[in-house]
This record gives C-alpha cells, sequence and structure tokens, in this order.
C-alpha cells in the first residue's frame, strides 16, 4: 500500500509541471500568430492610433515572459479572455461547447472498448483458426479507415441512404435520451473504429501470451472451468491495453474535434474552428489549453488504474 500511494504522488506531483509546458507551449505558439488582437477587437475601422493604444493599455508590447506571466495569472482566476467582437468570454464559450465534446469523447470510448474487447478475446481464443482471421481483417481494415472518411460514409449510408440517423445536429439528452443518442451514434462510431482496431490486436496480442503461460495450463490441467481461466488470463492480459489507452483517449478528443465540423455538432471543434476562421487568437488558445489539459487529466487517470490493475508495479 504504501509503495502504491508513493507512486500515485509521484503522478501527481508531475502533473503541475506538465500543465505549466502546455500551458507555455500554447501561449508561446500563439504569440507568433499573425492575427493583431487590436484589429479583432477594434475592428477594420480603427486608426493606427487606436490600435497602438489599445496594444499599450492591454500589454500587448510587454516582452514575452511579462506576457506570460500575466496570462498564468488570468488563468488561474479563470479568465482566458474574451473573443473577438461581439466580445464573450472565452471561458463561457468553451463551457458551452465543452460539454458535448466530452460526450462523444465517452461515447466513442465505450464502443472503442468493447469493440476491441470483443475482437481481441475472439481472436485469441480461436487463435489461426478463421474467426481469428477476420478478426485480424476487420483490425487492420479499421486502422487503415481515417475517422472523417468514415464520418462521411456513415452519414451517406445511414443518413442520407436509410434515414436510420439524422444528418447531423444536436439533441440535449435532457429534451430527449433517444434523440440525443441518435445525434451521436454516427458520430462516435467513426471516432471509435480506428480506436478500437488498434487496441484490438494489443487485446489479442496480450491475451495469447497469457493464455500460453504456466498458470493458465496447470487451472485448465486441474479441471478449472475455461471461463474463470480466460476470466482470469483477461485481467493480466488487459494491462498492456491500459498503458495505450491513455494515449487512444487523446486520438478521441483530437478525432471528436474534426468529426463535429462533419456532423455540424456545436462542440470544441467548432469552436477552433471559428476561431481560426475568425483569427480570435484567445479562443483557440482557451480551446486548445482546455483539450490539452483534458488530456493530461486523463493519463494521469489511466495512470492510477494502471497502479491498481498491475500489482507488480506497487512494490517497485
Amino acid at each position: 500500500m504504501f509503495a502504491f500511494l508513493r507512486l500515485a504522488t509521484r503522478r501527481l506531483v508531475t502533473l503541475p509541471l506538465m500543465l505549466a509546458g502546455v500551458t507555455l507551449l500554447v501561449f508561446v505558439v500563439l504569440q507568433f500568430s499573425p492575427n493583431d488582437p487590436a484589429y479583432n477587437a477594434l475592428g477594420e475601422s480603427a486608426s493606427p492610433q487606436a490600435r497602438a493604444a489599445y496594444a499599450e493599455t492591454h500589454g500587448l508590447n510587454d516582452p514575452l515572459p511579462v506576457r506570460y506571466a500575466r496570462f498564468l495569472g488570468q488563468l488561474a482566476q479563470g479568465d482566458l479572455g474574451y473573443t473577438a467582437p461581439p466580445a464573450a468570454p472565452v471561458a463561457d464559450r468553451i463551457a458551452t461547447a465543452f460539454p458535448l465534446t466530452v460526450q462523444l469523447t465517452l461515447l466513442g470510448l465505450v464502443l472503442a472498448v468493447a469493440g476491441a474487447l470483443a475482437l481481441g478475446i475472439t481472436g485469441a481464443l480461436f487463435r489461426d483458426r478463421w474467426p481469428d482471421q477476420l478478426t485480424r481483417l476487420l483490425s487492420i481494415a479499421g486502422v487503415a479507415v481515417p475517422s472523417f472518411w468514415l464520418g462521411i460514409l456513415l452519414i451517406q449510408e445511414f443518413a442520407l441512404g436509410a434515414e436510420l440517423f439524422p444528418t447531423g445536429g444536436y439533441v440535449n439528452p435532457a429534451d430527449s435520451f433517444t434523440g440525443w443518442l441518435r445525434s451521436l451514434a454516427l458520430p462516435a462510431v467513426a471516432i471509435a473504429v480506428p480506436v478500437a482496431a488498434s487496441l484490438a490486436r494489443l487485446v489479442r496480442t496480450s491475451m495469447v501470451e497469457e493464455l500460453d503461460r504456466d498458470y493458465v495450463r496447470t487451472a485448465t490441467g486441474n479441471g478449472l472451468p475455461r471461463v474463470i481461466v480466460v476470466r482470469g488470463a483477461l485481467r493480466n492480459a488487459l494491462i498492456t491495453p491500459l498503458t495505450v489507452l491513455g494515449l487512444r483517449v487523446g486520438y478521441l478528443l483530437s478525432g471528436a474535434v474534426v468529426i463535429e465540423t462533419i456532423f455540424d455538432l456545436p462542440g470544441m471543434g467548432k469552436l477552433i474552428l471559428d476561431g481560426v476562421t475568425n483569427g480570435d487568437v484567445a479562443l483557440v488558445q482557451g480551446a486548445v489549453l482546455a483539450i490539452a489539459v483534458t488530456f493530461l487529466v486523463v493519463n494521469l487517470v489511466v495512470d492510477l488504474l494502471y497502479l491498481v490493475v498491475n500489482p507488480r508495479i506497487r512494490v517497485v
């Protein structure tokens, strides 16, 4: 228990350092944007004198370290700045869009994990037989399929063709759970398929290795039911895929941002697209920072789950 707490504390201590690194990277990169904040705030009709006065008033002429320190101070107070006119707090825009991206990511994660377990376990149990060959083929095809292309294909076949799902838009689950599920089903499948396919290959490989170990053969030889043996081997086999799952969540987040634009979902993807289109540095900076921080937190949670699932690392 002490070793587990020590390792968990080590992970938690590194989180603020990684957050500081992410904020610095996002801030520095966007400071070199060619867009002029004074131009975005005052509009095209503003005179050069008015823009110079705006830059002086808001500290845009200060050295980069001074601006970064000011940015951190505002960030600590939950202030991410204001969008270009019509001015609105960036934090409010993110608070409105971010829940949808989280919902889409979580739904895609559930589908990806379920698909990976189904394909990986089937392939391992029927090793080198036709079900294994079929799961391998599906895994390779899934990895090769781009999410955006799959999303367009799903719209053509199941929205425009069969008319089973809407072509886009979002329904709040508080208004209609069925409508919410139908609005997110196709985009969730689009981002889940590549992740499920890549994880399925890891699950199959890990499961095959566990089924070949001596403890599995001994348990099988002693007459234990195959279901119990497979259940015990599965827990050990999931350790390796679990370490990769955190990185795949990042893929799901980035995939959700792209897929949202295809399915016209008002999430973080549309927010970033609006910011880039309008040259709104503050909006892009806040949205990218929110996604990056979420990715770090998710990876921390996965690391802690890895410590729980893998007892061997607790004694390190």
